[in-house]
């Protein structure tokens, strides 16, 4: 009786190993078949939408597509919101609402609300569930529901090569500059200068380039190494098997 037992159990395991592996393959094909690019972009009808960009599987809510314009080889993770107009099937004129320059990332889950102008410098990266909005609920009238007030809308700029961090708000107004850093959290209105590191809610500068005296505050941690020219992925992978302590007598 316990062999039968063992025999079942092992049986039962065997079958689920079989499952999880068929499912997670149908999950890769699926998530392969749903991605939008600019040879398959299913449903979305986009203003543009570049050459090597992909909006992964499975998409957020998008809508206003043919005012929203995605530059070449961008990443649009999973769950990403990207709408242009107050809802969907309004017509909104000529000119782009919604514009990401080329090689953009815009991590899980994160939001570009574009009911007036947002745009999206190059090779700005921003981290997962990041809030972009050019729309605010306004309570002038304390009177009547924040919900039924009609929003302010003012235009959301922000320069190429900045890097926003997880959880971070871009508020409608913001205009940020060229290579800014937006700490993880951080709530961010008004004017940003280029090469400026702000944090906090609201965000505050904690740390600015100047071209004579370089960051001020100085950086705590020395700048990274960048990997040598024609260094092949198998001697990086071997270095990464080096011990971290010096073996005595080497």
């Amino acid at each position: 009786m316990p062999t039968n037992r063992k025999f079942l159990s092992s049986l039962a395991r065997r079958r689920r190993g079989v499952m999880s592996h068929a499912v997670h393959r149908a999950w890769a094909w699926v998530q392969e078949t749903g991605a939008v690019t600019a040879q398959h972009p299913g449903r979305l009808r986009f203003g543009r939408i570049g050459a090597g960009t992909r909006l992964a599987f499975p998409q957020g809510t998008v809508f206003g597509e043919p005012w929203i314009e995605l530059g070449d080889h961008c990443i649009i993770g999973e769950q990403v919101t990207l709408t242009a107009g107050l809802m969907p099937d309004l017509d909104l004129g000529s000119e782009p609402i919604l514009t990401l320059g080329d090689g953009v990332v815009l991590g899980r889950g994160s939001h570009v609300i574009a009911d007036t102008s947002v745009s999206i410098g190059s090779d700005t990266y921003c981290g997962p569930y990041v809030y972009i909005t050019s729309t605010n609920h306004s309570y002038d009238d304390p009177h009547e529901p924040v919900g039924r007030q009609w929003p302010r809308m003012e235009p959301v700029v922000i320069g190429p090569g900045c890097w926003i961090g997880t959880g971070a708000v871009i508020l409608p107004g913001a205009r940020l500059g060229r290579n800014v850093v937006v700490a993880a959290g951080a709530v961010v209105r008004g004017e940003v200068a280029d090469h400026a590191v702000v944090a906090g809610a609201p965000a505050r500068v904690v740390r600015s380039w100047d071209p004579e005296k370089g960051w001020q505050p100085p950086l705590r941690t020395p700048a990274p190494v960048p990997i040598p020219d024609g260094v092949t992925s198998e001697q990086l992978a071997a270095v990464a098997l080096l011990p971290e302590e010096p073996v005595e007598g080497v």
